[in-house]
C-alpha cells in the first residue's frame, strides 16, 4: 500500500471504526490474533493521516480506543509486537545512553543573515561545478530550519531499527527506545520505499503543545522548560522511554544519509518522503535561482509566527544529486547547503536590577531585570549576563537601557548598552550572595568555592546525589526532596541518613510503607561502590567513565581526595583541566565538611580492588559500530573488569579496534593513520579466549 491508495481493504477498523468490542475473554487465539493483526493496519494508516498528511478521519478519542484494544489483546494472548504500534508507549528504563556511530557524516551547515553571503554561496557553487564540467540546469530546494534536535533514524527491509542524536556528527546517542514512541515516526515505510534507508529528521515539540505541558508542570509544582528545543532535547535523552512517550514530540524529515538506492534530486527526494510514510513540513520549494531562494526566506520570515514550530532561518540546498556530490563537503559542513538566518528578535528596554544566581555546580551567573518589553511576541522581564567578564565587556549597570535579543529566537539575553545611564558596570561579588563563602574565578566564569555546604546548590546536588547516575536511590524524586526541604527534615545531604519512619509518614503524599521503602533504599546507599559515590558528590567534570578511572586507579576514597594533580593525571580520562578540578573540590572546607559528615551518618564508599583481574592488563580497546553480543557499555566493562582501558577515541596507544555492523568512518581512518589493528566480534571474543577472560 502506498500513500496514493486508499485506506486498507477490508479493514474494520479504518472509515467507521466501532468504540464497543466483544471482550477479550470471549474471543478465541485466531480471532484474537486476526482483531489485532487489523487494529495494527489501521492504526498505521491512521497515524499516516494524522502525521503526513494532516488530514485525520477519526477523532482522538475514537483512535485512543483502539489503541487501547489492540493493547489489551496483546496482553491477553501473549501476542508478539514486534512492529506493533503498541511499542510506542516506551519500554524498559535504561542505565544510560549507549553511543552509536552514524551510517555517515551528520555535518553541520554554513550560515549567514545576509543576503550578500548567500549570493557568494551561489557563486562559489557555480565556480566549483564550472571548474568540475558539469553542465546541468543549477536550480535550489528551500526548506525551514528546525529549530529542533537532529537525529539520524535507520530502515531496514522498510521496518524501524534504530534512531540517534547527531552528538559530534560522527557518534551520537542511541535513542531507539525514545524515538520508537513518537507518534510522527512510522515503524513500518510504505510505498516503494528503498531496501536499506538512514534519513536525517529533526525532533521538536509543536508550540502549543509546548505551551500546555509547562502549564500541567506549573500546575504541579514543577519548574517550566525554557523553551520547545530545550523541552524536546530533554525528552529525547530521557532514560525511561515511557517519560519520553508521555510528552508531545513530533518530527519532520528531510534528508537521505545513506540508501540503497536514492532519488536523484533533493526535491525528488522530499516529495517521496510522505509517500514513504515520513512526514515534512510541508513548506519546502524548488526555486530556480538564488534571488529566488532569498525571496522564499523572507515569505518565510513573515509567516513564521504562523507556524506550529520554531524555525531560525531557511536551508538553501543544491537540487541535482549529482552536483552535490560533485561539490563534496569540508570537514564539518556540505558545500551544497547554506543556511540564510532569521534576524534575532530585538527590542530596547532598561535594566531594574542585576541579580546573581548560583547553580548546582557552584557557577555564579548574572541576570539582568528588566522592565518588561515584548520581544518577538513574548514578554521579557529578565535576560541572562551570561557572566562577570561578559558585564564588564558590556559595561552595563543597573539604570542603563539595553538592546534585548531572543537568541536562537528563544533565550533572552543583553547584547548591548544602547544607552549609559549609570556609572561603570556592575561589580561582581566577592563573596556567595547564598553562603557568603569567597567567589573564585575561572577564566570568564565566577564560582561559589562553598560547594556542598552552600544552600543554593544544596537541592540540585542531592537530587543528583539520589538520581540514577549518581547512588540511585529510589523514591527520593525533586518531588519528595522538596517535601523533605520545606518540613526541614534536610538541610544538608547528611540528614538524608538521619530521617525517622514516623516523621516521613507525617508528611503529605507518604505513608508507613513508602517512608520504610526510602529508609531501606537509604541504608542500602551506606556502602556504595566508590565509582557511584564520586559521580554521585557532585565532584565538577567527574562522570561516571570518569569516577570509574579514578576509583579503579586509587582504589579507596582517601586516597583520591588526597591526590596531589600530578597524581590525578595519571588516570585516563583525567587531564590538566579536570585534575584542577578535582582537587580544588577536596580542597574546599565546606566539601570536605560534608564527605566526613556522612562518612559519621555511616556512609562508607567500597574500595576497589586495583589488583584483581588483569588479564588484559596493559590493553587498550575502542570500539565502534553495534555487536551482536553485547551492547558497547558491556563490552566496555568486561574489557575494564579484567585490567584494560576502553576509551572512546583511537589514538596511536590504542591496541585494537573492535569493529561492529555500521560502524562510523572517523574511528577506522584514525585507526588506519595510527596503524592500529580492527578485529570484528568474532575475532575480540578469540582474544578474550585466548587471555582467558571467556
Amino acid at each position: 500500500m502506498t500513500a496514493r491508495d486508499g485506506p486498507p481493504a477490508d479493514n474494520p477498523y479504518v472509515e467507521d471504526p466501532p468504540t464497543d468490542f466483544v471482550p477479550v475473554e470471549d474471543l478465541d487465539p485466531d480471532a484474537a490474533r486476526e482483531q489485532a493483526a487489523d487494529l495494527r493496519e489501521a492504526i498505521r494508516y491512521h497515524d499516516h493521516r494524522y502525521y503526513v498528511e494532516n488530514d485525520p478521519v477519526i477523532d482522538d478519542r475514537v483512535y485512543d480506543a483502539l489503541f487501547s484494544r489492540l493493547q489489551a489483546l496483546e496482553r491477553a494472548f501473549d501476542l508478539d509486537t514486534t512492529g506493533s504500534p503498541t511499542r510506542r508507549v516506551g519500554g524498559e528504563p535504561l542505565d544510560e545512553l549507549e553511543s552509536v556511530d552514524h551510517v555517515a557524516p551528520m555535518r553541520s551547515i554554513d550560515a549567514s543573515g545576509e543576503a550578500d553571503d548567500v549570493r557568494a554561496f551561489d557563486e562559489r557553487v557555480r565556480d566549483r561545478l564550472a571548474e568540475a564540467g558539469y553542465d546541468g540546469d543549477l536550480a535550489y530546494v528551500c526548506e525551514p530550519k528546525f529549530d529542533g534536535l537532529s537525529v539520524e533514524v535507520v530502515y531496514e527491509d522498510g521496518r524501524y531499527q534504530r534512531a540517534a542524536t547527531r552528538g559530534d556528527g560522527e557518534t551520537g546517542e542511541d535513542v531507539t527506545a525514545n524515538v520508537r514512541t513518537i507518534g510522527a515516526v512510522p515503524q513500518r515505510l510504505r510505498g516503494d520505499h528503498p531496501d536499506w534507508l538512514a534519513v536525517r529528521g529533526e525532533v521538536y515539540m509543536p508550540k502549543d503543545a509546548f505551551r500546555d505541558l509547562n502549564h500541567e508542570r506549573v500546575e504541579r509544582g514543577e519548574d517550566a522548560f525554557a523553551n520547545p528545543r530545550n523541552a524536546a532535547a530533554g525528552t529525547l535523552r530521557q532514560l525511561d522511554p515511557s517519560v519520553t512517550a508521555e510528552r508531545p514530540l513530533a518530527t519532520f524529515f528531510f534528508g537521505i544519509l545513506d540508501a540503497s538506492e536514492r532519488p536523484g534530486s533533493n526535491w525528488e527526494q522530499l516529495r517521496a518522503f510522505p509517500e514513504w510514510g515520513l512526514p515534512v513540513s510541508g513548506h519546502g520549494e524548488r526555486v530556480a535561482d538564488i534571488e529566488a531562494a532569498i525571496d522564499y526566506r523572507d515569505r518565510l520570515l513573515d509567516a513564521r509566527d504562523d507556524l506550529n514550530y520554531e524555525i531560525d532561518g531557511v536551508v538553501v540546498k543544491v537540487d541535482d544529486r549529482e552536483a552535490c556530490d560533485l561539490l563534496g563537503a569540508t570537514a564539518r559542513a556540505p558545500r551544497w547547503a547554506f543556511a540564510y538566518k532569521f534576524p534575532p528578535r530585538r527590542e530596547r528596554t532598561t535594566v531594574t536590577d542585576i541579580a546573581v544566581q548560583v547553580g548546582r555546580t557552584g557557577r555564579l551567573t548574572p541576570v539582568a531585570l528588566l522592565d518588561p518589553v515584548a520581544v518577538g511576541g513574548v514578554t521579557v522581564s529578565r535576560a541572562s549576563l551570561h557572566n562577570p567578564s561578559e558585564v564588564a565587556a558590556l559595561n552595563v549597570n543597573v539604570g542603563d537601557v539595553v538592546a534585548v535579543e531572543r537568541a536562537g529566537d528563544v533565550i533572552p539575553e543583553v547584547t548591548e548598552v544602547v544607552e549609559k545611564r549609570s556609572e561603570g558596570h556592575f561589580e561582581f561579588p566577592e563573596t556567595c550572595p547564598v553562603c557568603d563563602s569567597p567567589v573564585e574565578r575561572d577564566g570568564p566564569m565566577a564560582f561559589c568555592t562553598g560547594g556542598l555546604a552552600c544552600d543554593a546548590q544544596l537541592e540540585r546536588a542531592i537530587e543528583h546525589y539520589a538520581s540514577r547516575t549518581g547512588l540511585d536511590i529510589e523514591g527520593l524524586g525533586p518531588e519528595r526532596l522538596d517535601r523533605l526541604m520545606t518540613a526541614g527534615l534536610v538541610e544538608r545531604l547528611p540528614d538524608l541518613y538521619g530521617l525517622d519512619a514516623d516523621d516521613l509518614a507525617d508528611l503529605e503524599g507518604w505513608g508507613e510503607r513508602s517512608a520504610e521503602s526510602l529508609l531501606a533504599e537509604l541504608d542500602a546507599a551506606t556502602e556504595p561502590p566508590l565509582d557511584d559515590f564520586l559521580a554521585a558528590i557532585g565532584v565538577p567534570e567527574v562522570g561516571e567513565t570518569t569516577a570509574s578511572a579514578l576509583a579503579r586507579h586509587f582504589g579507596t576514597l582517601d586516597a583520591v581526595m588526597d591526590a596531589d594533580e600530578d597524581e590525578l593525571r595519571e588516570v585516563d580520562d583525567v587531564g590538566e583541566t579536570v585534575a584542577a578540578e578535582i582537587r580544588g573540590f577536596f580542597d574546599a572546607e565546606g566539601n570536605r565538611s560534608v564527605i566526613e559528615r556522612l562518612r559519621e551518618a555511616g556512609v562508607e564508599p567500597q574500595p576497589v580492588e586495583t589488583g584483581g583481574d588483569d588479564e588484559l592488563d596493559g590493553l587498550t580497546f575502542v570500539f565502534t559500530g553495534s555487536l551482536d553480543g553485547y551492547t558497547r557499555g558491556e563490552a566496555q566493562d568486561l574489557v575494564e573488569a579484567h585490567g584494560g582501558s576502553a576509551t572512546s577515541s583511537v589514538s596511536g596507544n590504542t591496541d585494537y579496534l573492535v569493529v561492529g555492523a555500521n560502524p562510523g568512518t572517523t574511528k577506522r581512518e584514525d585507526a588506519d593513520e595510527n596503524d592500529v589493528p580492527e578485529i570484528d566480534e568474532d575475532e575480540f571474543e578469540g582474544l578474550l579466549e585466548d587471555r582467558g577472560v571467556l
